[in-house]
């Protein structure tokens, strides 16, 4: 049986994502992913690169993934899967490449400014 191993991150978040042939189970961080990720749109997010190229019950997909919050960790979790399905077939890059699953999400968190409470907010000015 043939693994295809891919790395996929979001803001923090970093997931080591391996598909392998088989019937469509969703493990991340050895829980099934209804119960990891407990929102339906975040699941939806995990599972769109397989049904645009309608793979979804030809792979299991076995993800470990840390850091940031369950929606970061979902975008690093898709971006894993796909650069494992370039990996697994390269005619699916254009499809994928298409809808944006390729692109790696540069925003991050804008670091906190000395003088000021947070990186954009400032204290209440007086003129007195």
């Amino acid at each position: 049986m043939q693994n295809f191993d891919a790395v996929g991150r979001r803001k923090v978040a970093t997931a080591r994502v391996r598909i392998t042939p088989g019937t469509g189970k969703r493990i991340i961080n050895k829980v099934q992913m209804k119960k990891y990720l407990q929102r339906e749109t975040l699941e939806m997010v995990v599972e769109q690169p397989l049904q645009t190229v309608g793979l979804s019950d030809s792979f299991d997909v076995y993800v470990n993934v840390r850091g940031g919050g369950l929606s970061g960790q979902a975008g690093a979790i898709r971006l894993g899967i796909t650069r494992a399905l370039v990996e697994y077939d390269e005619k699916l890059r254009p499809v994928l490449k298409a809808r944006g699953f390729l692109t790696r999400d540069p925003r991050m968190v804008e670091r906190k400014k000395s003088g000021q409470p947070k990186a954009r907010k400032k204290f209440q000015f007086s003129k007195r």
